[in-house]
Formats: structure tokens, sequence, C-alpha cells
């Protein structure tokens, strides 16, 4: 019964681990690492305030550091950063979830779908996209010189967060 009390004192149970591959863990703790400014293992309100204004964010409010701080039940150490991390992306639908649902826009089975028609389906259906977040989309997921959008990367980018290695 040892290693439950240490990890509950820890903040989090080793099952968040097995949430990610071992190379998102690598990622995680680097953007961890880049957080936790003084080095303490812990991510602290002055941690976020320097690591914001590092990044030209400088007139933070204390007020919106504290509510960063406060979305974890306690000190955010690594396995905190981690579960918090996990906690966000439970509610994500797996990746092929995700391309089964762009599948019905693509009949012929193209993996890929005119800008034009998704753009169209994005600010008129739902959730509307502004015209702030179609230009992120564009500028993000830029599509091919014949107007294709190629949704199998923006479904792999959603649910891993990063562009799959060309191989």
């Amino acid at each position: 019964m040892q290693p439950k009390k240490r990890q509950a004192a820890e903040g989090g149970s080793s099952n968040v681990f097995s949430m990610f591959e071992q190379s998102q863990i690598q990622e995680y703790k680097e953007a961890f690492t880049i957080i936790d400014q003084n080095r303490d293992g812990i991510i602290s309100k002055d941690d976020l305030r320097d690591v914001l204004a590092s990044m030209g964010q400088l007139n933070v409010k204390n007020e919106e550091l504290e509510a960063m701080v406060k979305e974890a039940s306690g000190p955010i150490n690594f396995t905190v950063f981690l579960t918090m991390f996990g906690e966000k992306l439970k509610g994500a639908d797996p990746e092929d979830v995700i391309v089964s649902a762009f599948k019905v826009l693509d009949p012929e089975g193209t993996g890929a779908i005119k800008k034009e028609f998704l753009e169209e389906l994005l600010t008129t259906q739902c959730d509307r996209f502004t015209a702030e977040e179609m230009k992120n989309l564009w500028a993000a997921f830029p599509p091919d010189v014949a107007g294709n959008v190629d949704y199998k990367n923006i479904c792999y980018v959603i649910t891993h967060g990063e562009e799959k290695e060309e191989e």
C-alpha cells in the first residue's frame, strides 16, 4: 500500500502517464520546464507571469493568474500539470470518430474536401466560426493549389496536438 500514499502526495495518480504516448509526455515535460521559470518543480503565479511576459503578454491581471493556478486542486507539479491536460483532452473524440465525421463530406474518399465547402459549413452551422477563426484555420492548414483541405491531417492535429511527420 505504500506506493498509493506516495502517488496521492504527488497530487495525481500514475494512471495519468498511461493516457499519453512517451513522446507526448516528453513534450509536456519540456513545456512544464519552460513554464516553471524558477525551476522549483511547481508552476506558480510568478512563473505564469514571467512566461507570459516572455511571450509579449505584459499586462496580465493578478486575478487572471490566480484563476489559472486555481484550476488545479493544489500546487502544480508535473503530475498535476499532466493530469490537467489529460482532463482537458478527455472530452475530445478519438481520431477515427472525427475522421468518420469528415468522411461523410467526402463521398469519393479522397481524404480532402474543398476549402469553400468546409468554410461555408463552419461559418453557417452550429457553433459558427468567426472570420478570425477561419483565418487561423487556413493559416494552420492551408489548402492545396486546387483548394482542397487535408482533413485527415486536421483530425490528427486535433487528437495528437502536432502534425504527422512525413513518411
